[in-house]
């Protein structure tokens, strides 16, 4: 992996036996039930973990930009709230969805406040940084990192905060994921 790779992110060049589907993982609904991830097996996923106190919340515009884009194709980008990184998410889980509905406009789906490091790291984050592709692991550094899934559940592609959700490298990503 070279420094470039390692810093922005892109796209992992594995090949499918060697990068495993994530869906046997559950995750937590907006209810508390636990929900299994292979409901969303055919659609391309981007996952992002978000805060509304950050400098980078400007993303959720693009982001709901980038979802409006595509979200026709069989795209689908999934929020997950998290207040790992200096309390940048304090408010409950209705707070978090009525600003982000409210301020931008956000009609992708948002998931429960959630941990994406540490000891109570969520399992979908737990897989997404550790069990995917060597080039894309590495702990979660700050908020709006950017994982995008394949259609079967692969991680293909990371992006670290610093990188717009509606930059060349991840539009790039999504419309060959699409095709």
């Amino acid at each position: 992996m070279g420094l470039l790779h390692s810093v922005y992110g892109g796209k992992t060049s594995f090949s499918n036996s060697e990068n495993p589907s994530l869906y046997p993982i559950a995750i937590q609904g907006k209810d508390g039930t636990l929900i299994d991830f292979s409901t969303y097996a055919g659609k391309v996923l981007l996952i992002v973990n978000t805060a509304s106190k950050c400098g980078f919340t400007k993303q959720y515009d693009e982001l709901e930009a980038l979802y409006e884009m595509h979200r026709d194709d069989g795209f689908l980008i999934l929020g997950f709230p998290s207040n790992d990184f200096l309390q940048q998410e304090p408010g409950s889980d209705e707070e978090i969805e009525s600003y982000c509905r409210i301020n931008h406009g956000v009609s992708f789906p948002l998931f429960p406040k959630t941990s994406v490091t540490g000891d109570t790291i969520q399992p979908l984050f737990k897989a997404l940084t550790q069990n995917g592709p060597s080039d894309l692991r590495g702990r979660v550094r700050w908020n709006f990192e950017k994982f995008l899934l394949d259609r079967e559940g692969r991680l293909i592609g990371r992006w670290r905060s610093w990188v717009a959700p509606r930059s060349r490298s991840i539009k790039k990503a999504i419309a060959e994921a699409l095709s």
